[in-house]
Parts: C-alpha cells; structure tokens; sequence
C-alpha cells in the first residue's frame, strides 16, 4: 500500500533494482535505555542500500548475506498505521529513528516517496522522529518535517534536565519541556566518514556529497531544527588525523551543526569480501601508504584495539570543544 496510488511502483523498482518484500514488522524496539542516537524504535524503509559505501558495517555483518540485494518493504506503512494507532491508543511515546541501517533517502526514494509517507504516519500519531541520512533529499520533506517538531508529544523521561549538581534528573521549573528538549522532537543527523568532496567520492561514490549535506545542515539549521552529524566513521589515518579532524568541524561548525556523534572503524568480512574487502581494495587503489598501518590497527578483527579508539575519542572531543559542538545530541 502507497498513499499515492497513481505511482508506478513496479516501473521505480525496476528502474532502481529493487525488489518487493513484505516485512512482518516495520517498527523495531532499541535495546535497553537510549543510546547516543536517542531512540526508542528504529525504522527502515528499505532493506539494502544503494549507496553502497565501502566501509560500511553492513557489508558482511551478520545483519546481511548480500549487500547488493535491495529491497522496499512494500507493506511498510499498513504495519507501520497499526503499530503506532496501537501505541498511541495506550499514550506511549517515542522517539523513532528512521535510518538505523539503511539510508531512508537513496535514489529511488525521490520517486517512491515511502519515507515521506512514513513520516506523515509519524506525524499523525504525533511521535518523534530522528532521520539518519547522506541525502540532501530530505530537505524535499521539509513540509512533514516542521509538522513533526511543531506537533510531536516528547517522551516523559526528555522532559526533565539534569541537575548540574548532582546530576540527577529533576522536572524543569521554568516549564514543563525545556525549550532544549523542545527541539528533540525532530532531530535530523547527517552522517559523514568526510567534510571532503574528493575523499568522499573515492569511499562514498554513490551517495551525494558532503558539501550538499553541510548545504542542508545549514538550511535546517534556518528551519530552527535540532541538527548536527554522525561522524560514523572516520577513517584511520585518512580522515581520523588532528589536521583532518580540525577541517571536519571548522566544516560542521559554520554549517551550524549543534552536535558530531563520533564512532570508529569495524570492518566485517574477509580481505575479498565484505566491508573489509572493499575497505581494503579502496586503501590499495588510492592510499597505499595507509593500507599498512590499518592492516596492523586491526589484525584480522571486526575492531581496532581500544586504545586506538579511546585516544581518538579524546582527541575528538578536546577538538569539538574548541569549535564550541557538542559530542553528543544532548
């Protein structure tokens, strides 16, 4: 089921090489308390992603035996209808990630509008939503966006601020949601291994580049949106260096980014497939004097060892701290 019934979604599909699939389920519980994203459910569209980027944790992970498969969840929004006019019924509230794993705005969006439609049944049942993305595309929702943070209830626990203190929660004296928390209603983050176009093209070829996103960073920004970035991952010894980091958030911070999320590397598969093998293959082709010290970062494992991501972690945040971006959404 589309809302729009005129479009031709066999046409788009196979335009695009996607695939039909009817899902069970659309709307996904996160585990345990909220992560560094927020969320309580997650939801992708899609199955399968186009832009295809090299390192993605995707590729070869036990969550896909085969990355060039793409899918539309073509019952998406007559699971989605149910589940939240369920939820709603009994006043929960959330917030609901769309784009945990798959980008909600790759090509064949701009034709199917399946996001857009998800994110009008997110809005009508008045929930939160944060969009996880590479496109610029979003800015087409725009629309869907604003009724979103003008209209959406925050979950009970988003209303109370910390006490400087103590640290503890406690209810918010001036009103009941902060005008902070208030913005939480619609968080857009826009995911970045790179501010640099040419960098990007080699490990992101397919996906639009980053001066389009720090384009729509800026855009939002002006809508008065809650905004920021994903830096999920920097590449070592490429984009993760003190030089190239200054860059990243010199980029990010006149765009108008509130926050960078920071996260390593993880390379699944072997040396001929998966993340791994088209990680490597990139290093071999255009930065050779890198593939070395990366092989010896990782030593055949999904991670680095911890003290690589740790001294990157703190260099990271001791560096937002000078541009005046927060490493966290809140």
């Amino acid at each position: 089921m589309f809302f729009n019934q005129n479009l031709k979604i066999d046409e788009i599909a196979k335009k695009y090489s996607f695939k039909y699939k009817a899902v069970k389920s659309i709307l996904n519980k996160s585990k345990g308390k909220r992560s560094f994203f927020l969320e309580d459910y997650t939801i992708n569209p899609y199955m399968g992603c186009s832009f295809d980027c090299s390192y993605c944790y995707i590729n070869g992970s036990k969550y896909a035996s085969n990355t060039k498969e793409f899918f539309v969840k073509e019952n998406a929004l007559e699971k989605l209808k149910t589940q939240l006019k369920n939820k709603a019924i009994k006043r929960e509230r959330a917030i609901i990630m769309v784009g945990s794993a798959t980008d909600p705005y790759m090509p064949i969006e701009s034709e199917l509008f399946l996001t857009r439609d998800i994110l009008k049944l997110i809005n009508r049942y008045r929930y939160c939503s944060h969009i996880l993305t590479k496109s610029n595309l979003i800015l087409r929702d725009l629309d869907i966006l604003k009724k979103i943070k003008n209209g959406s209830i925050i979950p009970e626990d988003l209303k109370r601020k910390k006490d400087p203190k103590n640290g503890k929660t406690k209810e918010n004296k001036e009103s009941k949601e902060s005008k902070e928390n208030e913005n939480l209603k619609m968080i857009v983050s826009f995911s970045f291994s790179t501010t640099e176009d040419k960098i990007a093209s080699i490990f992101e070829e397919n996906a639009p580049r980053p001066s389009e996103r720090l384009k729509a960073i800026k855009k939002l920004k002006k809508e008065g949106f809650h905004v920021g970035a994903s830096l999920m991952p920097l590449l070592p010894y490429i984009t993760d260096t003190e030089e190239a980091i200054h860059k990243t958030f010199k980029d990010l911070k006149k765009a108008g980014a509130i926050y960078a999320l920071p996260a390593g590397l993880s390379l699944f598969g072997s040396e001929d497939s998966g993340s791994r093998g088209s990680y490597f293959t990139k290093l071999r082709e255009h930065f050779p004097e890198s593939l070395e010290e990366t092989s010896k970062l990782f030593k055949n494992k999904n991670y680095a060892n911890q003290n690589y991501y740790n001294n990157q972690l703190k260099k990271l945040e001791e560096i937002a701290k000078g541009y005046e971006v927060k490493t966290s959404i809140v």
